[in-house]
């Protein structure tokens, strides 16, 4: 018998590389499909060969099938409902992000993995790459000192077409959550407070705003400052963002694409020299593990094998998540707003 007998809810795209996983992995069977469309559901069986039940009502398919597992690759409004009838019928909860729709969801959430003793992670894929792990090994090292400027630019014009550009903030509540996220990994800190000006520009095919500028207080002392657009034509930077971290001694550089590399202050006296001298660092590339969804899969598996909690364990992901809504609280209300708050 299998140790997880899986659920997936949510038969849309997504769902496919989910699937793929589960079934390349031995310790798992899917015995069931649920999505509102009981035909997305039969279609996905389908499509991947699966002879397991259709359902519409995921405690059905909990209980009909002694499940212990749910995938929730639904849309984020539905994050909630899905999360606490898995966690409150037995199952722990693997899904995509966002974690909830809302703070009050998400805090509602954690509430409920601590009562039932099981587990919530969630998807954050972007952490899973051979140069982000070696960019954060390069920057908590202390290779450049003590940190104080985390900076990353994001500029794409992707048209997407669809619910996209019709979004009132397509990019922070889209994507951004990718980013900030990425910047709470590579410095291990937390945030405290957070301004952004969201706008849209010229040019844009987007309704709601398509760009943004957000500056982070973080836990360390340190600031984070993202600018982004969705709707920028011409030098797009990769879909890992542009970076630049500068600390005491030096600065660590990483294009989001190739090897990331620092430039610290060479050794030897450099008293009264206006610009003085630095030497490259190279990041040491020692990371094994598998890329994007498939990492983070196996770090979930990991940690439900081991008993202990995910990196992206809703406890910690809440974190992420107030860096969107806190963005956009901070973009409405026109002035800097505390995170501590959301998320303590």
């Amino acid at each position: 018998m299998s140790s997880y007998r899986v659920v997936v809810v949510g038969c849309g795209g997504m769902a496919n590389v989910w699937v793929e996983n589960m079934k390349q992995r031995h310790e798992c069977e899917i015995v069931a499909l649920v999505d509102i469309k009981t035909e997305f559901a039969q279609a996905m069986a389908e499509r991947h060969g699966l002879t397991c039940g259709v359902y519409t009502d995921i405690e059905a398919a909990i209980r009909d099938n002694e499940a212990n597992l749910v995938l929730d690759i639904t849309i984020p409004a539905s994050h909630f409902q899905v999360g606490s009838s898995a966690l409150r019928h037995g199952c722990d909860v693997l899904g995509e992000k966002p974690m909830a729709a809302t703070m009050d969801e998400a805090r509602e959430l954690i509430q409920i993995a601590d009562e039932t003793g099981k587990s919530l992670a969630v998807m954050q894929n972007r952490r899973y790459d051979a140069n982000i792990r070696a960019f954060r090994e390069l920057i908590q090292s202390g290779t450049i000192g003590r940190v104080g400027y985390v900076g990353a630019d994001f500029f794409l014009g992707p048209h997407f077409g669809g619910f996209r550009d019709a979004m009132e903030s397509p990019l922070i509540l889209d994507m951004a959550i990718h980013t900030f996220d990425q910047a709470r990994f590579l410095t291990g800190a937390d945030p405290v407070s957070v301004y952004c000006q969201e706008f849209n520009p010229p040019g844009s095919w987007y309704a709601g705003n398509a760009s943004a500028i957000c500056i982070y207080e973080m836990s360390d002392g340190s600031v984070f400052c993202y600018r982004g657009s969705w709707c920028a034509e011409g030098a797009p930077t990769s879909w890992e963002a542009d970076w630049r971290v500068t600390g005491e001694q030096g600065t660590a550089l990483w294009d989001g694409a190739g090897a990331p590399y620092a430039e610290i202050v060479a050794a030897g006296n450099q008293d009264g020299k206006f610009l003085r001298e630095f030497t490259r660092v190279d990041a040491n590339m020692n990371w094994s593990g598998r890329s994007g969804h498939a990492g983070c899969l196996d770090e979930m598996f990991a940690a439900l094998a081991e008993g202990r909690r995910a990196e992206t364990d809703c406890r910690d992901n809440i974190k992420s998540m107030a860096m969107v809504l806190g963005a956009l609280d901070s973009a409405k209300l026109g002035q800097k707003v505390d995170l501590r708050s959301y998320w303590g």
